[in-house]
This record gives structure tokens, C-alpha cells and sequence, in this order.
């Protein structure tokens, strides 16, 4: 396993489970016992009915009660492909934040870090104190795996070692890799499930370790697999992700897979089952969360169907690392801003394993279905800009080119309709480093997924404590292709996808949504100066004499710029 050296994040050497709390709310409306956090919260929704091109709108208000368990487990996280880029990367990037490794380049001396970690390198607003807005990591709102306490482990249908597979990728500089080498060789995967109609035919070369058997033995013996690895690293829990090669799309046949019966009969039987499938029931049926980091159709129906029979989550499709999270970016900015895209054209080219993998036309397809969706909820948003079934065209490339590696180019072209029949053209290069977006974003999927284990919460009406949905959409910001619970909408907007995150954060502390609407800083007469404490006093007589940040305002109404104080401006 990769953590062999005592954990320096939180108290136990053995396992990570009390991690400090560096926030406390001072609220009636939350409790904190030896057990868990416990906040009292306002949930407040609108209800919408049109007559013709009239709307009325009707306010709602829900009272709930969340808990979030403060023990944090000791976890374990297997990969599905872990000897790939992507997972190989992760373990070392892992092991070199642990050992807090240091590594020169042409470039200078580099240090190991978090950096494209929502959780870790991110940073939210807490409200206002003596210095202004205060600001804090996302990692520190509530209790949470730290990533350097993550025990790996894992499967593939190569048997090279990680140190090797670690080379194989050509991900990491040379000298940091000659450090975690004697680490990274000590681990190797499992044997994993090698189905070869699935995946493209060049990766038959790489296919020297895999299970044998029927399909029904297969599914056993990964879960004999989560066992042993349960009881051998002595983790609380696990947690199992697919970052294996993108498979085809798997067709939804009634009486195969369309409900948990069928497919577990199927499975019986020797029928066409997905090897991520097979994980996934597998994962199910042991009772660990499931999140498929590749952009196939994982969770046919029989799977979702499963999952919330089991009470298990399954979470995905597809990381959003790079091209898809700019153009989720870029769109919800455009159409936000009244701006009418009417073509967007992503060209990649990549010569890592995936690239070679996606090289196939069945492969590409299912990589083709997750990016080209994700701007539908912002167009579908706009009605002054879109017409009922409207939409930009949208065209998606995808090409294996060695030479470039894991180091992805991505080039896109937006087209937009502006003003009075005016064209406005956007065009992009972004160079990608494939797997070191993608590591963080694995490490954000898990942790997650944990404290989501660890939420519960009622309402007034419904007094049982409940969890979240078996699907768990929250995850959709990390996802290309958002797997959500059936009937809800599927949300593609980046900032609203966080947002999500931090206000269900914010509400198990009884905070209020973050709305950014500083209505103390627009009123002529502020409200702070009644809040208890002199803090706020401080701030309102700092902010009274600055308008921007750049001019000083004083008493004689004339403002000073500070860079040059012979300009003056009469206030």
C-alpha cells in the first residue's frame, strides 16, 4: 500500500480519525457533540406558474436538521487502472506530499502540492473581519479526509510494478521519480478484468495480467479483493474508482440490464456486461461507493437501481480536467453575459495511453457523447437567446499523436452572435497536462464522496434522518457527463456546480448560502455598526475612505491616487 510512513496530518498514527477543526460557529443554531456537528437550517426555494407571458412566483421555506459525523475514517481508495497515468501519478503524487519531497528542474526547485484540488487549493469565503473578507481552504469547512492519510491500492490489466508504470506514463520529472521509486515499486496491482471488445485493440499488448474465469467468478474475486485489502491495511473504509481506459458504449437491452434482477442474471448467465460494470456491481454488493472516472455508460439502469437498493453511492462520468472545464467556464460566461454562441469546435491531440485507446471509433464515441453535452443547461437557459430545441453547433476531435505524450493540446473556436447581427470570434490553445489534472480531481472525487457518507439530515416533516440519493450529483462539478438522480436536471454550469458544493457545506454549519450581495457595503446608512463586536466598526470607517482600492477619499471630498499623488480627483 503507498502510506507506509506515520501520518503527520491529524492524531493517530494508525489511522486518520480526528482531524483538527479549525472553524467554530458561534450560532443558537448549532450544537457540536463529541459525535457530530449539528446544524439547524433554512432551506429557501421558489415555486414558479406562468398564465401566458405572466409568472408568479411563490416563496417557500423548509426547515432541516444536518449532522455530520466529526470522526474521520481511515480510508482506502482502489483504482480501476491504477497502473495507468492517471493512477500511477496520484499514488506518487500522494506519496511525494506525504514525504514532503522537494525535486530541482531546469526550472528551479520544486515542492510537492495540491495544486487543481478543489478542496485543497481552493479557497471560500467565511464573511468579513478587522482586515476585510475573510478567506479560508474549501478543506477546512468541515471535517474531511486529508489526502496524505489515503491508503491505495488497486487493479490492472498490466503487472508492471508502479515504479515501472510510474516511467511507462513519463508524467513526473526524472529526479522525483528516482525518490518515490523505491516506494512505487513495492506496489502492484491486482488482476484486473480484461473484456477485449470493450476497449480498442491496441491495448492487447498491455493485457499480461488479468482474471480468467466466468464473468459471475470475476465479480467474486473482486470482491474477495476488497476484502483482503480492507482487512490487510486495516482501512475503515473503501472506496473504488475506475480510471481505466474508456470502454464503448454498452447497449440498454431489456431483460439484460435494465433493472438490478436482469443484470445480476446476466451477470449469472455469461451476457454482455461492461468489465466497469462488473466492478461496479462488485463495489455494490460490498457496500463501497463507486465512481467511474471515464466517460461510458458504467450505470446502466440495473446498476442505479442496485445502488439505491444497497444504500451504496455511485457517482461520475468522465473527469473534468481540461478542455471540458474550460468550455463550462467560458459558455455559462458568455450566455450569462447575453452573448448567443452559435458554434464551438474543440480540436484535441494527445499521445498518451488514452489517446491511444481513443483512437478507436467506438472508444472515441463514448468520449464524443460526454464532451459535447455539457453545454446544453446553459443554452437551455437562455430563452431570449435560444428558441425551444436551439442550440450552437458543436463539434468535437479527438486525435493520438505520440510524440506530444500526456502533455494534451486542445484548441477551440467559439463563434458567437452579438448585437445587431455582430460576430464575435473566440479562439483558444491549452496545453493540458493530462494526468496532473486529473490526479487532483480523483482526490476531490473520494474525499467527497466520504464526507457525504458522513452527512445526514431531516426535515420538520419528515423526521428520520436521511442520506443523500444514491447518486450522488454533487459530484457533478468534477464530472463531464453529471450522473444525476432520475428526473432532476443536470446542471453543466461550472459556477453553479461549485456553488452546490459550498452551500451544502455552508448549511452543515448553519451558514446561509454565500449570495455575494455585501449589502452592507451599498447601503447609505450600513446595518454593521448594530452587529456586536468593534470589529465591524473598523472595517465600515477602513472601507468608508476607499471607493475602489485605488483612490483615498478625505474629508475634503478631493480623492488622492496613491501611485501618483499629484493626480486629484474631486469627489
Amino acid at each position: 500500500m503507498a502510506n507506509e510512513a506515520p501520518c503527520t496530518i491529524c492524531s493517530s498514527v494508525k489511522g486518520c480519525l480526528i482531524m483538527p477543526e479549525k472553524i467554530r460557529i458561534n450560532s443558537p443554531s448549532v450544537r457540536y457533540t463529541e459525535q457530530h456537528i449539528e446544524s439547524q437550517y433554512f432551506y429557501h426555494t421558489t415555486s414558479v406558474s406562468t398564465d401566458g407571458d405572466t409568472y408568479t412566483v411563490t416563496p417557500h421555506t423548509t426547515e432541516y436538521i444536518f449532522r455530520t459525523e466529526r470522526a474521520v475514517p481511515k480510508l482506502g481508495v482502489m483504482l480501476v487502472g491504477w497502473g495507468g497515468n492517471n493512477g500511477s501519478t496520484v499514488t506518487a503524487a500522494v506519496l511525494a506530499n506525504k514525504l514532503g519531497l522537494t525535486w530541482r528542474t531546469k526550472s528551479g526547485v520544486k515542492g510537492s502540492n495540491y495544486y487543481g484540488s478543489l478542496l485543497e487549493a481552493s479557497t471560500v469565503s467565511l464573511g468579513s473581519g478587522p482586515k476585510g473578507e475573510v478567506f479560508v481552504p474549501f478543506r477546512d469547512l468541515l471535517p474531511m479526509v486529508h489526502p496524505n492519510c489515503i491508503i491505495f491500492d488497486g487493479w490492472d490489466i498490466s503487472s508492471m510494478d508502479l515504479g515501472r508504470a510510474m516511467e511507462r506514463a513519463q508524467v513526473l520529472d526524472w529526479s522525483l521519480q528516482e525518490m518515490l521509486r523505491p516506494h512505487m515499486s513495492k506496489l502492484k496491482p491486482r488482476p484486473s478484468i480484461y473484456i477485449p471488445e470493450f476497449i480498442a485493440a491496441n491495448q492487447e499488448h498491455r493485457a499480461d495480467h488479468v482474471l480468467t474465469g466466468t464473468k459471475a467468478e470475476q465479480v467474486e474475486q473482486i470482491r474477495r479483493d476488497i476484502c483482503d485489502f480492507k482487512e490487510k491495511s486495516d482501512v475503515d473504509k473503501v472506496i473504488v474508482l475506475w480510471t481505466a481506459n474508456t470502454e464503448r458504449f454498452c447497449d440498454v437491452v431489456p431483460g439484460v440490464n435494465d433493472t438490478a434482477e436482469n443484470l445480476l442474471n446476466t451477470i449469472q448467465t455469461g451476457g454482455e456486461v461492461s468489465p466497469s460494470t462488473l466492478f461496479a456491481v462488485a463495489s455494490i454488493q460490498e457496500g463501497c461507493a463507486y465512481i467511474n472516472g471515464s466517460p461510458q455508460n458504467t450505470f446502466v439502469p440495473g446498476v442505479v437501481e442496485l445502488a439505491i437498493q444497497q444504500g451504496v453511492f455511485i457517482g461520475g462520468d468522465d473527469f473534468k480536467s481540461g478542455q471540458t472545464k474550460l468550455k463550462s467556464v467560458l459558455v455559462d460566461f458568455l450566455v450569462s453575459a447575453g452573448i448567443k454562441p452559435t458554434s464551438i469546435v474543440s480540436y484535441n491531440h494527445l499521445g498518451n495511453n488514452d489517446g491511444m485507446n481513443l483512437s478507436a471509433p467506438q472508444q472515441f464515441r463514448s468520449k464524443e457523447i460526454s464532451k459535447s453535452n455539457v453545454v446544453d443547461d446553459m443554452v437551455q437557459s437562455n430563452p431570449v437567446l435560444y428558441k425551444p430545441g436551439e442550440k450552437p453547433d458543436h463539434c468535437v476531435v479527438i486525435k493520438y499523436v505520440p510524440c506530444v505524450g500526456d502533455s494534451k493540446r486542445a484548441m477551440d473556436e467559439y463563434t458567437s452572435e452579438i448585437m445587431m447581427g455582430g460576430t464575435n470570434t473566440i479562439a483558444l490553445h491549452n496545453t493540458c497536462e493530462d494526468s496532473l489534472l486529473a490526479s487532483p480531481i480523483i482526490l476531490d472525487l473520494v474525499i467527497l464522496t466520504e464526507l457525504c457518507q458522513r452527512i445526514t439530515f431531516c426535515t420538520q416533516e419528515d423526521t428520520a434522518f436521511q442520506s443523500f440519493h444514491s447518486v450522488l450529483s454533487i459530484l457533478s462539478f468534477l464530472c463531464k457527463a453529471p450522473l444525476v438522480p432520475p428526473g432532476a436536471p443536470v446542471v453543466n454550469a461550472f459556477f453553479r456546480q461549485r456553488a452546490c458544493i459550498e452551500n451544502v457545506m455552508r448549511a452543515c454549519l448553519g451558514l446561509p448560502p454565500q449570495n455575494h450581495m455585501q449589502l452592507e457595503h451599498k447601503m447609505k446608512n450600513s446595518f454593521m455598526h448594530r452587529l456586536d463586536g468593534p470589529m465591524y466598526n473598523d472595517l465600515l470607517t477602513k472601507n468608508a475612505r476607499l471607493t475602489n482600492g485605488y483612490h483615498r477619499v478625505p474629508s475634503n471630498g478631493v480623492s488622492v491616487n496613491e501611485n501618483n499623488p499629484k493626480i486629484k480627483t474631486i469627489a
